[in-house]
């Protein structure tokens, strides 16, 4: 019996000396992740215009960048090089140019795209997806794929995830906001915009626009000048997750500043409001695809509209997963 239990006490301290190590190493690499750093390289997730050269591929990335960070100056009402989109800068959802983790960043488009999406029902490219993002999120016209402003575009973003890895693909991906057991209720996100919106993004959701000029400090979140009901964040579970991980201003995945269900009734609350009206025939072709907070049918699914824009989603996914 001393025999077993001495076995026994060096297999539990195996054991327990094991999950320790465990934990440290897993500790160790979410650490790293938040600190912008691959894990299994050292490098930064996040290059650094800062390094590139003056040669003419390198000018074309810092030129993409512009064009993501300042999209109105160049295509806006007044752009420099073209009037084809309202207002809106594709860094009004894609932070911090595209690089900002667990929000609607680049860092994984290089290591991922050609991809098939079911949304559209085909394999995507990055200069299909820009021009889509272009048409649907700010309500635009696209632009020639062989332009030069595509090709900056395009440099640009793939360039975002040069130090990007499959391993850690994963990590940096947009969080989503877990669902509510109940539906989303635009009349407490009303009260909720009111106290933590209402002052950088107006009372009519109307944004703040730069003075004698058609480019916006906060975007409109609703109305002709805001994104059309066909772009990603109409649907409310990605609205949701943006507005948690990164509003007010200055929060961020680590250090959220409103709750969950203040983020779930507030973008319920912009969902309600109008929006350009710009749909696409192709969209979804398969229907039992759509996504489960998709607001419009037909659906392969016995749920209403309704449900599907605003919730309770678990029980639609619960009936898709049977």
């Amino acid at each position: 019996m001393k025999h077993l239990k001495k076995h026994w006490f060096i297999f539990l301290s195996g054991t327990a000396l094991f999950v320790l190590i465990s934990i440290e190493l897993f500790i160790n690499h979410t650490r790293k992740i938040n600190q912008h750093h691959n894990p299994d390289t050292g490098k930064s997730l996040i290059p650094d215009t800062n390094e590139l050269s003056d040669s003419p591929q390198d000018s074309l990335i810092r030129y993409g960048k512009q064009l993501i960070l300042n999209t109105s100056k160049y295509l806006g009402p007044n752009g420099l090089v073209a009037h084809i989109t309202n207002g809106l800068e594709c860094g009004n959802c894609h932070l911090e140019g595209g690089t900002k983790l667990h929000s609607n960043n680049f860092l994984a488009v290089s290591s991922t795209y050609p991809k098939f999406r079911a949304r559209s029902g085909r394999v995507e490219s990055v200069e299909f997806r820009v021009n889509e993002c272009l048409q649907r999120s700010l309500n635009g016209n696209p632009i020639d794929s062989l332009s030069k402003e595509m090709k900056a575009m395009v440099a640009y973003i793939k360039w975002t995830g040069k130090n990007v890895d499959d391993k850690i693909k994963d990590e940096i991906r947009t969080r989503e906001v877990p669902f509510l057991p109940i539906a989303a209720d635009s009349a407490k996100g009303a009260i909720v915009y009111q106290t933590k919106c209402k002052l950088c993004h107006g009372n009519n959701g109307e944004g703040l626009m730069i003075k004698d000029s058609f480019r916006y400090v906060y975007p409109p979140l609703w109305g002709e000048n805001s994104y059309a009901v066909s772009a990603g964040m109409y649907r409310i579970t990605k609205l949701a997750s943006f507005i948690k991980y990164n509003m007010p201003n200055g929060a961020t995945f680590e250090k959220p500043q409103l709750k969950d269900e203040e983020a779930w009734h507030v973008a319920a609350y912009i969902s309600s409001k109008p929006h350009p009206n710009k749909v696409f025939d192709y969209d979804w072709p398969v229907t039992s695809t759509k996504p489960v907070d998709y607001p419009y049918g037909p659906y392969s699914d016995k749920f209403s509209e309704l449900q599907h824009k605003y919730g309770p989603f678990a029980e639609i996914q619960k009936a898709r997963e049977k």
